[in-house]
C-alpha cells in the first residue's frame, strides 16, 4: 500500500506541506515536485519538501504510483487532459481541492482506464501562499473530505484514506455533490463575508478596529486568483449561501428597524446556543 514514488503537481503550501509530511512518515519514498516557476522549484529542494523538482510534466509523473493535484482548482481540468496520456495504469491520482463536482467529472473524462481518481479535500492550510510556508505537521488532526461516487474502485479509496491517515488527518466521506454543497455554507461564504466586511469599511474605521475584527477576516487575505477559482467553480452552491446569509441579515435588520428589544437579544441568543453547540461539537470529534 506504501507509495514509492509520489509526484505532487503545484509545491506551494499544500504541496510542500505534503511533501514535508512525507518524508517524516513514509520511509524511502521519493517526492517529486512539479511547476512552472524553477525558483518556486528550487525552494521546495531546499526547504527538502520534495527530492527532484520538474518544470516539465512527462517527467514529474513519470514511474509515480501517487500523483496529486496541488494547483489552483482552475488549472485542474488543463493538468487533467495532459496527465490522461503520461499515467501507466495503476496509478493512483488524488488532489487537495476545494471543490469537487468538476474535478471528479473532469477525471472521469479524461483519465485513462486503469488509473483511478479519488477526489480529496484536506481542511488545512492559512491564507498564506508559498512553500516558505509548508509545515510538516500541516494536516496533523486537520480533516480530509473523500469525494467517492458509485463507480469509484474501494481499493483505491482505501489507499487514499490510508494515505492522508498517515499524514494525520481525520477521514470523512460524502458525494462530490454534498461536498460542494456543504463547503458553500461553511467554507467559501465565509471567505466571502470576510472579503465584503473588509469593503465596506473606511479607513476611519480600519483605524479603531480590534481583535475580533482582525479574526473576523484573517481569511480575506487569501489569494484573489485561487479564490476566483473556487468561487466561480462552485458559484451556485454559493448564491444559494448568499441569498441565506442576506435572509438572516434582513431578519435582523427588521427587528432593529422595529426596535424590538427581546426579538433582538433572542436573536442573538439562538446564534450563541448554535456556535456553542458547534464549539462543543468541533471538539468531540477533535479529540
Amino acid at each position: 500500500m506504501q507509495p514509492h514514488r509520489i509526484s505532487i503537481l503545484g509545491v506551494g503550501l499544500l504541496g510542500g506541506s505534503i511533501g514535508l509530511a512525507v518524508h517524516e512518515r513514509i520511509k524511502g519514498c521519493t517526492v517529486v515536485g512539479y511547476g512552472h516557476k524553477r525558483a518556486t522549484l528550487d525552494a521546495a529542494l531546499q526547504s527538502g519538501a520534495i527530492d527532484e523538482g520538474y518544470d516539465d510534466l512527462s517527467r514529474a509523473v513519470r514511474g509515480a504510483d501517487l500523483v496529486i493535484l496541488c494547483t489552483p482548482v482552475g488549472l485542474f481540468r488543463g493538468l487533467l487532459g495532459e496527465l490522461g496520456p503520461l499515467l501507466a495504469p495503476g496509478t493512483l491520482v488524488t488532489d487537495v481541492g476545494s471543490t469537487k463536482r468538476s474535478i471528479v467529472e473532469a477525471a472521469g473524462e479524461l483519465l485513462p482506464a486503469g488509473v483511478q481518481f479519488i477526489g480529496s479535500h484536506p481542511m488545512a492550510g492559512s491564507e498564506k501562499r508559498g512553500v516558505q510556508f509548508a509545515r510538516g505537521d500541516l494536516y496533523d488532526g486537520a480533516l480530509c473530505i473523500l469525494t467517492p461516487t458509485p463507480d469509484t474502485d474501494e481499493g483505491a479509496l482505501e489507499k487514499v484514506r490510508w494515505f492522508w491517515e498517515l499524514l494525520g488527518m481525520r477521514i470523512c466521506r460524502v458525494s462530490p455533490e454534498e461536498h460542494d454543497r456543504r463547503l458553500a455554507d461553511v467554507s467559501h461564504l465565509p471567505h466571502a463575508l470576510a472579503a465584503a466586511l473588509v469593503m465596506v469599511q473606511e479607513e476611519a474605521s480600519i483605524d479603531l478596529a480590534g481583535k475580533g475584527f482582525q479574526d473576523m477576516t484573517r481569511i480575506a487575505a487569501g489569494d484573489g486568483g485561487l479564490w476566483r477559482d473556487i468561487l466561480l467553480d462552485n458559484r451556485d452552491n454559493v448564491r444559494a449561501s448568499i441569498r441565506a446569509m442576506r435572509g438572516r441579515l434582513d431578519e435582523l435588520d427588521a427587528l432593529l428597524g422595529a426596535g424590538d428589544s427581546q426579538a433582538v437579544k433572542a436573536w442573538l441568543e439562538d446564534a450563541a446556543g448554535r456556535r456553542q453547540r458547534l464549539a462543543e461539537r468541533m471538539r468531540t470529534t477533535s479529540e
